[in-house]
């Protein structure tokens, strides 16, 4: 079992920057691919970005890419995403999510993939 807590969400102004953190505890020793997902009111849960359990691959939304920076520190069992430049849009819950599935790439965009969640972090951008 993988226990992940989020934090670092809050309200931002546009054009603002936040850097959220995923804390990943229990069987974190194996190979982890992790994400971000988010869900805004009123829709489904979509895809943000994802990295390899190496971090030598990083997969990002088109509505993100160039935004949004996922890293991640094996050492600390935490996973990073920044957000530069963030719009209104952006607003949402951010979750993060692993799994110890050999994921190809096309399949890191799918949450249905990821096994293991967290509560979740708001973000708010106000225009």
């Amino acid at each position: 079992q993988v226990q992940l807590v989020e934090s670092g969400g809050g309200l931002v102004q546009a054009g603002g920057s936040l850097r959220l953190s995923c804390a990943a505890s229990g069987r974190t020793g194996s190979r982890l691919a992790m994400g971000w997902f988010r869900q805004a009111p009123g829709k489904e849960r979509e895809f943000v970005s994802a990295i390899s359990w190496i971090g030598s691959n990083t997969y990002y939304a088109d509505s993100v890419k160039g935004r949004f920076t996922i890293s991640r520190d094996n050492a600390k069992n935490t996973l990073y995403l920044e957000m530069n430049s963030l719009k209104p849009e952006d607003t949402a819950v951010y979750y993060c999510a692993a799994t110890f599935r050999r994921l190809s790439s096309n399949h890191y965009v799918g949450d249905i993939e990821y096994d293991y969640w967290g509560q979740g972090t708001q973000v708010t951008v106000s225009s």
